[in-house]
């Protein structure tokens, strides 16, 4: 992260640069930390912090530390494609993992990355590098290969004609073959993505629905490689999918 330090910044951008300051990886900062990584000098950010802080986005420890604050997961929470999507989604997600005891997710598209909204984690499952709020490229995923297939055919052109990014030997990096890939997802209904983020792990994942049939999502399963069974998997893949579709109050038969 880090925020620039360009003098002509806005108010408005002075204050998110502070927000963007926390990460995964820095969930709680000094005002040292805030000043450094939004590029602010430490009595604006002293000043943003206080503000935000007064508002609730922000919360301060007895250390003098701060943290993310509860108000911004409230206002959070009335996204759409937040909350809103994982409370009816979390049934079928979970008769999904208790079919297969093994990791479950749901994600959404944003830009050229997987968003992910939902995560269960199998108790003796496979690794993966996933948490809620997580991005990963389209391609390299099997949601992320879920929603890039029933993406605009525009996006998904501009999506291939752009750089690949290589995380195994197995990442699908030749956009022909991510072209073929992507009718093969249409033709089956399932997108299975094998090797491409780690090597001892695949997943199959199926596309859910709104309510007029327009793609707002994607659920899969992550499973070891050795020994999976996709004809096993799909199945239940593609069930979670439409029950999480129908929940969302798509019907067979709405306008794709």
């Amino acid at each position: 992260m880090g925020g620039r330090s360009a003098p002509e910044r806005s108010a408005s951008e002075r204050l998110l640069a502070v927000l963007d300051a926390f990460d995964h990886e820095h969930p709680a900062l000094s005002l040292t930390d805030i000043s450094r990584r939004a590029g602010l000098s430490l009595t604006t950010a002293h000043r943003l912090a206080g503000a935000l802080t007064a508002w609730g986005a922000l919360e301060r420890d007895a250390s003098g530390v701060y943290h993310v604050g509860l108000r911004l997961w409230e206002v959070a929470a009335l996204a759409p494609r937040g909350l809103a999507l994982r409370q009816p989604a979390l049934p079928y997600l979970e008769d999904l993992y208790e079919a297969t005891h093994e990791n479950v997710q749901l994600a959404v598209r944003d830009g050229t990355e997987a968003v992910y909204v939902e995560w269960l984690q199998g108790r003796s499952a496979v690794g993966v590098h996933i948490r809620v709020g997580a991005h990963w490229p389209l391609h390299a995923t099997g949601v992320g290969l879920a929603l890039l297939a029933h993406a605009d055919p525009a996006v998904q052109e501009e999506y291939c004609a752009g750089p690949l990014a290589s995380f195994t030997p197995y990442t699908l990096t030749d956009p022909p073959g991510l072209r073929r890939t992507l009718a093969e997802v249409r033709r089956s209904g399932v997108a299975v993505s094998e090797r491409q983020v780690t090597q001892d792990a695949l997943s199959v994942a199926a596309a859910v629905r709104g309510p007029g049939g327009e793609v707002v999502a994607a659920v899969s399963v992550v499973v070891p490689r050795d020994g999976a069974q996709v004809p096993v998997l799909a199945p239940a893949v593609r069930m979670a999918g439409r029950g999480i579709s129908r929940a969302l109050g798509w019907r067979p038969g709405d306008a794709v």
